[in-house]
């Protein structure tokens, strides 16, 4: 394993058929043979040891920085609402939403780069626990000036989280395998809408114990678990995989950090070595090397992919029960509390449905995208236009749709920035790109929490057309990310992908042809892996 530079191949299709014939990944060049079962088996291990892990930080961090969603319902005929007990507009409200994302979108890059420079699970506890910290402290806030600065220094603490995660699966899995996985911990955003949903309304019947309301309950005790789930992190998240034979530095803050046990030894760590050696041959980036990615045009359009579909997402999220509540004003807090936690059901069951599909097909991500963005253009149009005065449950339904045609699309906009950004940029391509598409692509997040529903006064009067505007916009939106989803695809047939400085291929769905392949992983996925044994071998 001394050669540093690219290998090239004369014809990646006949290795990989080869491969595909006889079981066996041969790689000619490094003198080595291994069984591609064996391979799986090691990603296996690794989904084991990071899956889970990951699972409950997003579980816990969805909670905290959501949960403010539901306190604008919660003992609502107590006087013990978010709005009531703070003495709050929903303008005010719409604000401090709104704050959360702005500090987001600022912080996300910076994150980001810091993680590749320090230890990466110190830095995913770091986070974890900081989000912890502020969500205990919202359960002080008495008045406008205390929700904001609540809001905007959990923007600050949480910035970088979700890119972060994306980016560190790509230090362990190439990355047209990253969809799944990203697939999976991302039910966690699902699940804990739908629990938190559920057990809000046990919050409920806490209000007036030892003096607070239901939502300080709330807060408090979310905040106390993250803080505790984020200490974990420091032993159950593996850090960064080093090469056969080194050694981790342990020298000057690093020696008071504790040290997590290696993701993979012996004869695992070795093959992981072989089959993923661009990940162990890094370089440490440079500004210029940033700046390529800041000024690649591959950036924009996924950034327009993820503005949709993420600001109709923080859009439910946040008002999912205030829409609910417009199509039947009689419901409890409660009612609205578990007719909320079905959206996310909805949405966990897509998730689990197409993401792994999408990896099987990979070449087709824009596919595997738009048609989940169609249903919730459906969904949306049903949920402003069905249904009547006497019987309004149709647009109750209309939801239900737009959870389901949600789920995949964060997944499979973020696996698609890793496919393309690796092979052209490296590390600092993936971490930085992906800050880009989740901190930028947020900016739907701030236009649909500060400027529609409950932000929007004119569209909020109680009636049949009450946020029928706000769902249309959503719905343009949406329009506009498939628009962009369809002009990458396009745009990557007609300019390609090539590696900028030759470094590595995925693969991936970015590349067509002959390529430059330095590891095993990069072979095999030039070819798409089609339904065979999806879910019960890897």
């Amino acid at each position: 394993m001394d050669e540093t530079g690219p290998i090239e191949l004369a014809s990646p299709q006949a290795a990989n058929q080869e491969s595909k014939d006889s079981g066996v990944f041969r790689d000619r060049e490094m003198g080595t043979e291994y069984d591609i079962a064996r391979v799986e088996m090691v990603y296996r291990k690794l989904d084991r040891r990071i899956i889970p892990a990951f699972w409950v930080l997003y579980f816990i961090c969805s909670a905290i920085r959501s949960n403010v969603g539901l306190s604008q319902t919660m003992n609502e005929a107590q006087g013990h609402d978010l709005a009531q007990e703070l003495h709050l507009s929903p303008k005010q409200i719409s604000t401090g939403l709104a704050l959360f994302y702005v500090c987001y979108v600022l912080f996300d890059l910076p994150s980001n780069l810091l993680m590749t420079r320090l230890s990466p699970h110190v830095w995913m506890s770091r986070i974890v626990i900081a989000v912890g910290i502020i969500g205990a402290c919202m359960a002080a806030i008495k008045a406008a000036w205390s929700l904001y600065l609540t809001r905007l220094l959990l923007g600050i603490v949480i910035a970088g989280m979700w890119p972060g995660m994306a980016y560190y699966l790509t230090l362990f899995y190439p990355p047209s395998r990253t969809g799944k996985r990203i697939g999976f911990y991302f039910t966690a955003a699902q699940v804990s809408a739908s629990v938190v949903g559920l057990v809000s309304a046990g919050f409920q019947k806490m209000d007036g114990l030892g003096g607070l309301v239901g939502f300080q309950w709330m807060f408090l005790l979310y905040g106390l678990v993250g803080i505790l789930v984020g200490i974990s992190l420091l032993w159950w998240l593996p850090d960064r995989p080093l090469a056969p034979g080194e050694t981790r530095n342990r020298a000057g803050w690093r020696r008071w950090i504790p040290q997590s046990r290696p993701a993979l030894q012996g004869e695992d760590a070795r093959i992981h070595y072989e089959d993923l050696t661009r990940v162990y041959r890094r370089h440490a980036w440079t500004l210029k090397d940033l700046w390529h990615v800041v000024i690649d045009w591959r950036v924009w359009p996924l950034m327009v992919m993820y503005f949709g579909v993420v600001g109709v997402g923080i859009g439910v999220q946040n008002y999912g029960t205030v829409i609910i509540q417009g199509i039947n004003p009689n419901l409890s807090g409660v009612d609205l509390s578990l007719l909320f936690a079905p959206i996310w059901v909805m949405d966990l069951i897509a998730i689990l449905l197409v993401t792994p599909i999408s990896d099987r097909f990979h070449h087709h991500r824009a596919l595997f995208f738009s048609v989940p963005v169609l249903l919730q253009i459906t969904g949306l149009l049903i949920t402003t236009y069905a249904g009547s005065e006497s019987n309004p449950w149709p647009r109750y339904g209309g939801l239900l749709i737009v959870g389901f045609g949600l789920g995949p699309t964060v997944p499979i906009t973020m696996t698609w920035t890793n496919e393309i950004f690796q092979p052209r940029h490296g590390e600092v391509g993936v971490a930085a790109a992906s800050a880009l598409v989740s901190g930028l692509g947020n900016l739907g997040s701030i236009l649909t929490t500060y400027a529609l529903y409950t932000g929007w006064p004119a569209d909020s009067v109680p009636g049949p057309t009450q946020y029928r505007k706000s769902n249309l916009v959503m719905v343009g939106i949406l329009c506009l990310s498939i628009l962009s989803a369809v002009s990458m695809t396009v745009l990557l047939k007609l300019v390609g992908n090539g590696s900028r400085a030759k470094q590595i291929s995925s693969g991936s769905s970015t590349m067509d042809g002959d390529g430059v392949i330095v590891d095993g992983a990069a072979r095999r996925d030039l070819q798409e892996r089609g339904l065979g044994r999806l879910w019960f071998r890897r």
